[in-house]
């Protein structure tokens, strides 16, 4: 009979640390969402700047500008975790098709505003794929765990589930898999 408590024991200690494990990766996994966040309000606070400044030298590109207006406003209308996923990766195809738009303006190249604020928004991305790296991380970790037994049985009995990563759009991936043309024309 002692024997057969002290199991019962040894499981119960088990099942409540696997537990205590898997709220611990949910909740880094929130955290390190969090810490996109922060940057996300940064580089949703300086896309108004960056277009009020280009709107004066390319008037012709407004269609662009429309695109980075109505993606910014549904990156920031975004609610759960994976809408918020999906309308940035949204945003951030539309603030590659300004890069692009940019280099047929050379006076807007030049403009001290306009490299200041590029400035700003490279640091704003360069600590978003930081923070993305760390998001990316705690999901595998999370995954890992909800997946590999014996903690998906009671991942399963308490409702955690496989959560998605902070990928690149599969349109993108694509362009960044092509070669740059580089041309002395």
């Amino acid at each position: 009979m002692l024997i057969l408590l002290g199991i019962i024991v040894v499981l119960v200690i088990l099942l409540i640390s696997l537990y205590n494990r898997l709220v611990k990766m949910r909740n880094q996994r929130e955290n390190a969402f969090a810490d996109i966040d922060v940057q996300l309000k940064q580089r949703h606070d300086l896309i108004p700047q960056l277009v009020d400044t280009v709107k004066g030298y390319m008037k012709h590109e407004s269609e662009v500008l429309t695109r980075i207006t109505q993606a910014r406003a549904a990156a920031i209308g975004a609610s759960s975790i994976n809408d918020k996923i999906a309308a940035e990766n949204q945003l951030t195809g539309a603030l590659n098709g300004l890069k692009i738009a940019v280099e047929a303006y050379p006076d807007l190249k030049a403009s001290q505003n306009f490299m200041q604020l590029q400035e700003e928004i490279s640091d704003v991305e360069n600590k978003l794929a930081a923070s993305r790296r760390f998001f990316n991380s705690a999901t595998r970790e999370l995954n890992n765990a909800v997946q590999t037994f014996p903690s998906n049985i009671l991942a399963g009995m308490f409702g955690f589930q496989k959560e998605v990563m902070f990928e690149i759009p599969e349109t993108e991936r694509k362009a960044h898999e092509t070669a740059p043309k580089v041309s002395f024309d």
